[in-house]
């Protein structure tokens, strides 16, 4: 696996935080994979469509 350095927005790290101390994930770094994996599965899903560049995931 390798390391990757990113910057997020505080907010949203904090609603990370929370899903951690909820106990829906074990640590940030796993929310951070799944959230990755979730955007990889709905961007692969999309080819698929005839609205290819419609991508919930990028929306700020």
């Amino acid at each position: 696996m390798e390391r990757v350095t990113l910057r997020i927005p505080k907010q949203q790290i904090e609603e990370v935080e929370r899903l951690v101390d909820s106990g829906e994930y074990p640590n940030r770094s796993e929310a951070i994979r799944s959230a990755v994996r979730d955007m990889l599965n709905e961007q692969e899903g999309t080819r698929d469509s005839s609205d290819e560049r419609k991508r919930s995931w990028a929306k700020v």
